[in-house]
């Protein structure tokens, strides 16, 4: 393989919400950077580091011990300066005086966007690792940080749905994904969820009623009820007050996991995921690639353009939301 001319140094940073596995990813990068004698430059805090250019040499001996960390040992924010040209020019001058030739950024799609409006302007090679519990990114089966974050969430609901039982309750379970109910959607069925509520769909309040006059008053019973963050009926307060209104009868509990879910150490699959995606970005960049983002497709490693990364959403498992259907129908 070829390395592409010019590439002695790199930069690595975490951008976005932080996710189980971004450590992981950082010292993949790291690592397959300098077995290729490519320098490494971390920058901290995302993009608003790279316009105060808070830069930090990475040496193998520092992303030793972090594999198994959770969050972001280069820590992460939100840049509203980057937003603006004189941003975007200042985070170039930073990358310049570091002599950094390529970029590899690990978050999500606000990142990405960031990513293609700068590489574009300044025609620095950025190449994308995905990183987010929400799961929801096109060209990609897989983010990192989501089967982390899964197991938190059912673990969470699992105990919960100790209580709901002694008690007979039905508690309603809010979880992250903003406008993606992937996380809730998989987590509905792996706690056996009598409804999941997800942007995607518009049929929930209807199973919700059916449970509600059929399933929970004939049996007497407790139930789950899960709900992505960004669902239109309005979250899991607002969904939990129309219930009680309408059956005073029920006892009616709210639980959000909040940010909960982006913490922990980062299970096997996330670990594997962030190693296999930050070597992949090397060798992407050694092969003169650009403005992609890495992915995993049926566990094999592809390139995706950060053109259709940003523009495109990815669909729903309608497979899940079948299974879901039949499960729940003989309730």
């Amino acid at each position: 393989m070829n390395k592409r001319k010019g590439i002695k140094r790199i930069g690595v940073f975490t951008s976005g919400g932080d996710a189980p596995g971004m450590n992981a990813a950082v010292r993949s990068v790291t690592r397959a950077a300098i077995a290729n004698k490519i320098e490494v430059y971390g920058i901290r805090r995302g993009y608003q580091g790279m316009i105060e250019g808070d830069f930090v040499r990475l040496r193998s001996s520092d992303v030793s011990g972090i594999l198994q960390q959770g969050g972001t040992f280069l820590q992460t924010a939100r840049s509203k300066d980057f937003r603006t040209e004189e941003g975007r020019e200042m985070a170039y001058e930073n990358l310049l005086k570091f002599e950094i030739d390529a970029v590899v950024v690990i978050g999500g799609d606000g990142s990405f966007t960031g990513a293609l409006i700068f590489s574009k302007e300044f025609d620095i090679p950025f190449v994308g690792i995905p990183g987010t519990i929400d799961n929801d990114m096109y060209g990609t089966d897989y983010t990192i940080g989501y089967d982390t974050a899964l197991n938190t969430v059912v673990q969470a609901v699992d105990k919960i749905k100790d209580t709901a039982s002694s008690h007979g309750r039905i508690f309603f379970v809010e979880v992250m994904g903003r406008e993606a109910g992937a996380l809730a959607l998989k987590a509905g069925v792996a706690c056996g969820a009598e409804v999941t509520f997800i942007p995607e769909l518009q049929t929930e309040e209807e199973e919700l009623n059916r449970f509600l006059n059929k399933g929970f008053k004939n049996k007497k019973r407790s139930g789950i009820i899960m709900i992505a963050e960004g669902d239109k009926a309005g979250g899991a307060f607002k969904i939990a007050e129309k219930v009680q209104k309408e059956h005073p009868e029920i006892d009616v509990r709210v639980s959000i996991l909040g940010h909960m879910q982006r913490g922990g150490s980062p299970t096997a699959v996330d670990r594997v995921a962030a190693t296999l995606m930050g070597v992949a970005s090397i060798e992407a960049l050694l092969d003169d690639q650009k403005s992609i983002m890495i992915g995993l497709q049926n566990e094999k490693i592809v390139h995706v353009p950060l053109t259709k990364v940003v523009k495109l959403n990815r669909d729903i498992d309608n497979e899940l939301v079948r299974v879901q259907k039949v499960i729940n129908s003989a309730n």
